[in-house]
C-alpha cells in the first residue's frame, strides 16, 4: 500500500512498478498469477512479458501507469506484439501501451484491476523474443560440503522474490553473481559447467521457460566436494556452442559448514552487531515485506518500524521488535539480511 501525498511520478523499488498521479492518493497493489487468469487458448497466444499486478485505486487519479517488463527492445524487436492484459469479471480485454520503454509498458488514463504485459508468439516459437535474464545462486547452508541451487530465471522481481523466499525457507543464502553477458532466448536451452571438479544435477543444463511466481522453478545442484580458491561456473547456449554467463566462485564467497564454522548463530549475531546494524541496514520496505510473509510481524508492526523519522530509528525499532519475539525471529530477519545485503553481513563477520 503506497500513501502518495501529492502530484508526481512514484516508483516502487520493490515491484518496478510506477504510477502517475495528479492528487494525493492511496493505492493498493500485489502480485497477481498469469496460470490462474490466462485461458489455455491464451496461452498459445501470448506469453508473460513482466508480473501480473492486482491493483486497487480511486477512479481518475492515476494518468498513467508504467507496468514493467523483460523483454529486450535492443535492436530490431516487434514492438506491435507488446500488448497490455487487463482482467475483468474473469475476461480478458488487450489495450495497446501508449508507448513502450525500455524496461516499462506506459498506459495512460489506465482502468484498474489485474493488469499485466503479454507478448504475442510468432509461429508458436518465443526465440524472436530476446529477453532481460537473470542467473541466481544459493549456498545451501545445512547442507553437506558445499551444495549450490542455480536458477535462471527472466528478469521479473516477483519471479525472483519467490525463489529467494522458497531458499530461505531452505536455509539457504543468496551469493551475489552479474547476469547474463547479453539477452536470452525462451525455449532455449542453457548448459551449466565448470573449470573445476564439480557434480552437476539432475542435467547440466536449464531450460530458460516462465514460470510464474506459485510455481516451482528450475535449478540445477551443483555439489563441491572440496572448496579450491577459486572455482569458474559457465553457461552456454548449447545449439551455438556460445557462453552467455561466467562467474566466478571464490572461498570468500562461501560460508564454512556449522562444524568448522566460528560464525554466530542469528541471534546472537544481531545481539553482537546491533549498533552497527541500526546504522547500516538498508531496503527496510524489502525486509519488511519477507517478514510479513514468513508471519514474523504484522501490518500494525511494520507501520510502527515505518513511522518513525530517521532510517537509524527505523532500524533499531526493527531489531528491537525481532528481539521481543525470540530466537525465531531473530533467526529469520538474520538470513533476510544475508539475502537482501550479503556484503554487510560478511563485512560485519
Amino acid at each position: 500500500r503506497a500513501h502518495l501525498h501529492s502530484a508526481g511520478v512514484f516508483r516502487c523499488s520493490i515491484t518496478r512498478l510506477s504510477f502517475e498521479v495528479k492528487s494525493a492518493v492511496t493505492i493498493t497493489y500485489r502480485y497477481a498469477t498469469w496460470t490462474r487468469h490466462l485461458s489455455k487458448a491464451d496461452q498459445d497466444m501470448w506469453v508473460p512479458a513482466g508480473p501480473l499486478f492486482h491493483i486497487e485505486v480511486q477512479p481518475e487519479v492515476v494518468q498513467a501507469v508504467h507496468l514493467p517488463h523483460f523483454i529486450c527492445l535492443a535492436g530490431h524487436v516487434n514492438t506491435s506484439l507488446c500488448a497490455i492484459a487487463h482482467f475483468k469479471s474473469g475476461k480478458m480485454t488487450l489495450e495497446r501501451p501508449t508507448r513502450l520503454m525500455t524496461f516499462s509498458a506506459v498506459l495512460e488514463k489506465p482502468s484498474f484491476s489485474l493488469l499485466g504485459v503479454l507478448w504475442r508468439k510468432l509461429r508458436s516459437t518465443l526465440n524472436s523474443f530476446p529477453m532481460h535474464s537473470l542467473v541466481l545462486i544459493f549456498q545451501q547452508l545445512s547442507a553437506a560440503n558445499t551444495t549450490l541451487h542455480l536458477y535462471l530465471i527472466p528478469d521479473d522481481n516477483s519471479v525472483k522474490q519467490a525463489v529467494e523466499k522458497q531458499e530461505m525457507n531452505w536455509n539457504s543464502k543468496l551469493i551475489p553473481k552479474p547476469p547474463p553477458f547479453n539477452p536470452l532466448f525462451f525455449g532455449s536451452n542453457y548448459q551449466v559447467t565448470s573449470t573445476s571438479s564439480v557434480v552437476i544435477t539432475p542435467v547440466p543444463y536449464l531450460p530458460f521457460c516462465y514460470k510464474g511466481p506459485k510455481e516451482q522453478q528450475l535449478f540445477v545442484e551443483i555439489y563441491i566436494r572440496n572448496m579450491a580458491e577459486e572455482i569458474e561456473l559457465l553457461m552456454t547456449d548449447i545449439p551455438n556452442d556460445t557462453v552467455v554467463w561466467k562467474a566466478s566462485l571464490r572461498s570468500g564467497d562461501i560460508t564454512l559448514p556449522a562444524h568448522v564454522s566460528k560464525i554466530l548463530s542469528g541471534a546472537a549475531f544481531m545481539k553482537k552487531h546491533k549498533t552497527e546494524l541500526c546504522s547500516r541496514i538498508r531496503q527496510l520496505s524489502t525486509i519488511l515485506l519477507h517478514l510479513r510473509d514468513a508471519n514474523i510481524i504484522n501490518s500494525d508492526e511494520e507501520e510502527e518500524v515505518q513511522c518513525q523519522g530517521t532510517n537509524k530509528k527505523r532500524n533499531r525499532v526493527l531489531l528491537e521488535l525481532a528481539e521481543k519475539k525470540g530466537l525465531k525471529a531473530q533467526e529469520q530477519l538474520y538470513h533476510i539480511l544475508q539475502m537482501k545485503d550479503p556484503f554487510l553481513i560478511a563485512d560485519l563477520e
